[in-house]
């Protein structure tokens, strides 16, 4: 039988929000896969797949998380990673990687996949969708994501505050991942954008240390790296306006 690579996602933290589909991926795989950074603290993957699986089938993969300056170092790290889960499918067949989110969106289960394919011919690649960030946020905060004919624009900021000037300056619902870092820019382009009121930030989502916050109390501070940022447009066309 051919060897099976599953990425689940897991969902942003809170453990009541992994789908029962992934639930029972997981508990199905006779191997557990989590990202962890090389520094070694326990990843917010491990800490959600822990409350379905025992810790004796799951196995910490080290991956360059958040790397982006060093690429020499990047690529080395998903080589080690793809090889060591190539060594896992080659004893075990069946392999689950769980991500946070979702993953087929911004997701480490990507490059993972494409390095095991060349690693292990013939193996079999499938994926178990996730709830998002920006899903959770919308829950908790109240927000609406999207209505009628809006479009809706998800961007990192990892690419840079200009990749999200150009968002807000169009139409629709704007959510940012990845912001907190660049804290200070964001609330700026807010602001410039006219979109402060309505947008919401959150962090944590799910976990003791939570926080859900109206994006107008941004004051550029440096938040978690994992902050989400939801701007919906100006709906003042009352119920149905959008459609």
């Amino acid at each position: 039988m051919s060897s099976r690579l599953i990425g689940v996602g897991v969902g942003p933290g809170d453990p009541e929000l992994v789908t029962v589909k992934g639930v029972n991926a997981l508990r199905a795989a006779e191997v557990v896969v989590v990202p962890v950074m090389d520094t070694g603290e326990r990843g917010r993957a491990e800490a959600t797949v822990a409350h379905y699986v025992p810790g004796d089938r799951i196995v910490r993969v080290v991956f360059a998380l958040n790397e982006r300056t060093d690429r020499a170092r990047r690529e080395a790290a998903w080589d080690a990673a793809g090889a060591r889960v190539a060594e896992l499918l080659g004893r075990h067949g069946s392999v689950a990687f769980a991500t946070i989110g979702d993953p087929n969106v911004y997701s480490t289960f990507t490059y993972l996949a494409q390095t095991v394919a060349e690693l292990v011919p013939g193996v079999v690649v499938e994926t178990v969708p996730g709830i998002t960030a920006m899903q959770d946020l919308a829950a908790r905060s109240g927000a609406v994501l999207t209505e009628g004919t809006e479009p809706l624009t998800l961007v990192p900021v990892t690419a840079g505050s200009a990749v999200l000037e150009e968002a807000l300056a169009g139409p629709g619902t704007v959510v940012a991942y990845k912001f907190g870092r660049q804290a200070a820019e964001v609330a700026g382009a807010l602001a410039r954008s006219g979109r402060l009121e309505g947008a919401v930030w959150g962090s944590a989502l799910g976990l003791p240390e939570e926080s859900v916050r109206p994006a107008a109390e941004l004051d550029g501070s440096p938040l978690p790296y994992l902050s989400t940022l939801i701007a919906p447009p100006r709906r003042d066309r009352g119920r149905g306006g959008k459609l």
